[in-house]
């Protein structure tokens, strides 16, 4: 009894290790998107980071389903370029409903009925566009159409909805690793200053919000585990879509312990069990056309290329300029030349 007990013990302060497909995934996918090498050295990581004020994601709205999706910007977006058949609207009213065969009889015969789930929505849509955009302020006129703020915001999490996105943890019921989480987490935030979005319900239903900054105090307990505790800020969606978003701010506490090899390079961890448990870290990519192969299942009717137009033309143009993204359009491109250290901190320059 006793041996099975020292056992089981020590399985537990081990952790479960990084498989090493894990690690090459996250090496290449850092080097593929940001043209610099992702770190594991946990001396190298920074204790906290964030993106400055000006790039902290809107909360927008997740458009859910049940109350019709984007159909309200997508009617103004049909009367500008789809000469005012209701194309893109018709497109987003059958996607969000679903019909579902019951399993009772009626007459003798089964039935059908539509039936949404009242979680469904856009939350994706309009984390990708708060990560990827800065927020629309100026009215745009198209075609005789005037598109506001908030208008702009709908079509931008429409265009978004279905667009691929790159898993980095998590997601198709694989659990995150503690040390995974940490790295991703200390990489993209804390080196980069990139948002990630976040999906944070491990459940069956499935809320998405970006996540913008993080901070962490840790504990060594050995030269090879390290505890840590951080707190990560997310933008939580708001109850409307506004011309002027919210900021609406939320945190989520995690707790963990992390494995290190002689060299201080982070091999595994688990979390504890007062810790906060999510489902997948991912961050959106460049959005291409619907029917195209990363949007396969996208609006149709509406033109990705029309959107961004409409929305450059309502964000401000400094602060476009310095909107650093990974996967950027050519237009949006802002340029990494080189990568500082400061104050323990390891920042990627702009241009």
């Amino acid at each position: 009894m006793s041996t099975l007990f020292v056992a089981l013990t020590a399985l537990t302060a081990l952790g479960a290790p990084i498989p090493g497909a894990e690690v090459v995934k996250q090496n290449e996918t850092f080097k593929q998107l940001w043209e610099t090498d992702f770190t594991w050295q946990y001396d190298q990581l920074p204790e906290k980071g964030g993106v400055e004020e000006w790039r902290v994601p809107y909360s927008g709205y997740i458009y859910p389903d049940t109350a019709g999706g984007t159909q309200s910007s997508l009617r103004k977006y049909d009367r500008a370029f789809n000469g005012g058949r209701g194309l893109a609207t018709a497109y987003e009213q059958r996607d969000t409903s679903m019909t579902e065969r019951q399993p009772g009889l009626f007459g003798g015969r089964l039935f059908s009925r539509e039936r949404t789930p009242n979680w469904y929505g856009h939350c994706n849509g309009w984390t990708s566009a708060a990560i990827r955009h800065a927020e629309p302020v100026e009215s745009v006129t198209r075609n005789g159409v005037t598109f506001s703020p908030s208008d702009i915001k709908g079509l931008l999490a429409e265009i978004y909805i279905y667009n691929h996105h790159e898993v980095l943890a998590g997601g198709n019921e694989r659990q995150i690793n503690a040390g995974v989480f940490h790295a991703i987490i200390a990489n993209w935030v804390g080196r980069g200053d990139h948002p990630l979005g976040m999906e944070s319900d491990p459940s069956e239903e499935k809320w998405n919000y970006p996540v913008y900054a993080y901070a962490t105090s840790s504990a060594q307990h050995s030269p090879r585990e390290v505890e840590v505790k951080t707190n990560i800020a997310y933008a939580k969606d708001s109850n409307g879509e506004w011309d002027e978003s919210p900021r609406i701010k939320r945190v989520k506490y995690f707790h963990y312990l992390l494995n290190l090899d002689a060299g201080g390079k982070i091999v595994g961890g688990h979390f504890y069990r007062d810790s906060n448990v999510i489902d997948m870290l991912w961050v959106p990519l460049r959005p291409k056309q619907a029917g195209q192969p990363g949007n396969e299942a996208g609006n149709p009717y509406v033109k990705v290329d029309e959107v961004l137009a409409i929305w450059r033309a309502s964000a401000p143009e400094e602060t476009r300029k310095k909107w650093l993204t990974v996967d950027p359009a050519e237009l949006d491109r802002v340029v990494l030349v080189k990568e500082e250290e400061t104050h323990g901190k390891r920042t990627l320059s702009l241009l």
